[in-house]
């Protein structure tokens, strides 16, 4: 059983995160957090999207306490397994990659965290990255939502390594790098490496190149993590307008 803490401000935004969600997880409790005058309507709207499917329960919380505050106690009370969120940079693709809120969850809440860019439509997950730099050994708890994912879509995982010069991996990051594919073993993937002193242009390319439908990420890969999620000033990036990351935390 998966339970799943969709966050909304009640914005067109957040709401297109929520029927995102609800299509795309295989949700059996759902916690929609926080206000409780609009929340009966919210809950209106979401039976519109499967009015017919009994799979999903629906559950209101109201809550007035701080806000990463709130949302801590909740994951740890309800047994959260993911949370959900929508985003919209500060001033779409002149300022931030993601809004205040949303990166305060990410960096504050250790959960699993699914977010919807504010372009984001939801189709068949045919293909994932995985950018990393193969520098951390990953726990593998910490990569099972990713293969859940594979095997509920039959998707293809794309395992991206992009490097500032064209050089070997050192011993530490092949032995990283051979744990992942052992750990795939049994799902579609592949290993891709792309030379680019940028990294948020190299996952544009490969993001366009491909189709990309999801792009995940640890944590705690601080060099990728920042630089796809918090670089400023992205006029010439569109990937985090329209396609979903999944921030996995250990």
């Amino acid at each position: 059983m998966k339970n799943i803490l969709l966050l909304t401000d009640f914005s067109d935004n957040s709401m297109n995160a929520i029927e995102y969600a609800i299509k795309f997880l295989v949700i059996n409790e759902v916690y929609i957090k926080p206000a409780k005058t609009q929340l009966r309507n919210i809950l209106k709207r979401i039976s519109k999207f499967f009015p017919n499917n009994n799979n999903h329960r629906y559950y209101t919380l109201t809550d007035y306490s701080f806000f990463i505050e709130s949302i801590r106690k909740h994951v740890v009370d309800r047994k959260i397994d993911m949370i959900v969120m929508g985003t919209k940079g500060s001033s779409g693709l002149k300022k931030y990659i993601i809004g205040s809120n949303t990166g305060d969850v990410i960096t504050k809440v250790k959960c699993a965290i699914l977010v919807i860019p504010e372009n984001a439509k939801f189709s068949k997950i045919t293909e994932i990255v995985f950018p990393t730099d193969f520098a951390l050994n990953y726990n593998l708890n910490t990569l099972q939502p990713i293969s859940e994912i594979l095997e509920a879509y039959n998707s293809y995982l794309g395992i991206l390594h992009i490097s500032q010069s064209d050089k070997d991996l050192n011993t530490d990051q092949q032995k990283n790098k051979e744990l992942l594919d052992d750990y795939f073993n049994n799902r579609k993937h592949g290993f891709y490496f792309l030379t680019n002193k940028k990294i948020e242009n190299a996952i544009q390319c490969f993001v366009e190149s491909r189709g990309v439908d999801l792009i995940t990420m640890v944590a705690k890969n601080l060099n990728y993590f920042q630089r796809l999620l918090f670089l400023p000033k992205v006029k010439e990036i569109s990937y985090h307008t329209d396609i979903p990351f999944l921030v996995l935390h250990e």
